[in-house]
């Protein structure tokens, strides 16, 4: 299957199963032209719902709570799955964008289909089908700002990915504190893959800005106004997480202060 066919599919599609369906042998021989989605079709009652301040997340003391848990990880599970559409949006908007960007970019899309599944299997479990909570618009809200793929990388694989770097740590870490070591386990194998998500775009925006020594400046540059670098991080930071996914230093200086 072409990138270009799959990624249309996942758009598309009305049903979760052709969300998260991959072909075995993809291929990139036709990317086209660029084709710039503006909002992907949802299977019924998984439509986005404006986010209210009374949905947050529950507060980390009270993940004792079964249900509490539940609400997190369904939140979770939506982040995964607007990852997969961002992903597919990226393969459609940059068809020009390197061959081995575009490879990297349907492999960690494959990722995250498999990231929407372990939390399903997770939410079944405790009595939860994914879409029985709401699930907000969130990361595209920013498609307006990734026109090209150094946008995008700075924006999903260097900002929302990795302040994962820390959500998915200190959430395993909660869950493990009340006795959920399956829940713990899922999130120690988000974090793994998030490693690997935030080294691709670090490697990629030093490939797209090969001559500059502040690639710092550059990436705060690349994201939309009123995003800030504090975004890149959780509250509470794990500056070592950076190291393992590649970061310099004064990366992990930089983050700390913002």
């Amino acid at each position: 299957m072409e990138l270009r066919e799959w990624a249309i599919r996942i758009l598309s599609a009305n049903t979760l199963e052709d969300k998260l369906f991959s072909s075995e042998l993809l291929v990139d021989n036709n990317p086209g032209e660029p084709l710039i989605w503006q909002m992907p079709t949802r299977p019924p009652g998984m439509d986005f719902r404006r986010h209210t301040r009374e949905e947050k997340l529950p507060p980390l003391h009270e993940l004792h709570n079964l249900d509490k848990r539940g609400i997190c990880l369904h939140r979770f599970a939506g982040h995964e799955l607007l990852a997969v559409e961002i992903m597919a949006f990226a393969l459609l908007a940059f068809p020009d964008a390197p061959k081995h960007f575009r490879k990297g970019l349907a492999n960690t899309l494959r990722e995250e289909q498999g990231h929407v599944k372990i939390y399903m299997r997770r939410l079944a479990e405790m009595g939860l089908s994914f879409g029985d909570l709401p699930l907000y618009r969130h990361f595209w809200a920013y498609t307006p700002f990734m026109t090209t793929p150094a946008q995008y990388v700075s924006i999903m694989s260097l900002t929302f990915e990795m302040a994962n770097l820390d959500f998915a740590p200190l959430y395993g870490q909660a869950f493990a504190r009340f006795g959920d070591g399956e829940s713990e386990a899922l999130m120690n194998q988000i974090y793994q893959d998030e490693l690997s998500h935030v080294a691709f775009g670090w490697q990629w925006l030093r490939k797209y800005f090969p001559q500059e020594e502040d690639l710092w400046k550059k990436w705060t540059e690349q994201l939309p106004p009123r995003m800030l670098p504090k975004r890149a991080k959780g509250f509470l930071y794990f500056p070592e997480n950076r190291r393992q996914a590649g970061l310099p230093e004064e990366w992990v200086i930089n983050l700390k202060k913002a």
